[in-house]
């Protein structure tokens, strides 16, 4: 099967990707990592607007400590009274980050590559001010500290894709 099996003749791609990038934990950022380093292999322009607990993986210290929480997660195989016991936060952020290794980089190396491909990062002003996160605590790899009407303005542009992540 290829594109052109599910999209219809009359249908074209939309030529820019907007990840809102909500939550820092790797069971929400690898899905839109992944998204973000395809779309543009199938030419579209991609921009990542990191907000609240995503911003995270845009710091420093978070970028290479993103974890997965076992409790309240009703996919994670185990039931949600294991996922109290301390230590178990570790222990599934382990397990995940081991499997994942078979098949993409970490999140690190896929923010690197996002940007490789084109993709821009921007973290969101007022979450920085929320949550007390300084310029120079960003990695490098940001372009830009931007509000909700730099993202509104890109989501409204009638050749965009948005999805909330």
């Amino acid at each position: 099967m290829n594109l052109t099996d599910i999209q219809p003749e009359n249908q074209q791609l939309k030529k820019r990707l907007i990840l809102v990038v909500s939550k820092g934990t790797i069971d929400m950022l690898y899905p839109a990592l992944v998204l973000a380093t395809t779309a543009p292999a199938m030419g579209m322009k991609v921009d990542m607007y990191f907000t609240f607990w995503g911003l995270k993986a845009l710091t420093k210290d978070g970028v290479n400590s993103v974890k997965i929480a076992p409790v309240g997660n009703p996919g994670m195989p185990m039931p949600n009274i294991v996922g109290v016991i301390p230590g178990m936060t570790k222990m599934a952020s382990t397990m995940m980050k081991s499997k994942i290794e078979k098949f993409w980089p970490n999140v690190y190396d896929m923010i690197k590559m996002a940007k490789d491909s084109g993709v821009k990062l921007h973290a969101c002003s007022p979450t920085m001010g929320f949550m007390d996160v300084k310029e120079e605590n960003l990695i490098p790899e940001v372009d830009d500290i931007v509000g909700a009407s730099a993202f509104l303005s890109w989501a409204s542009e009638p050749d965009a894709l948005t999805l909330f992540i």
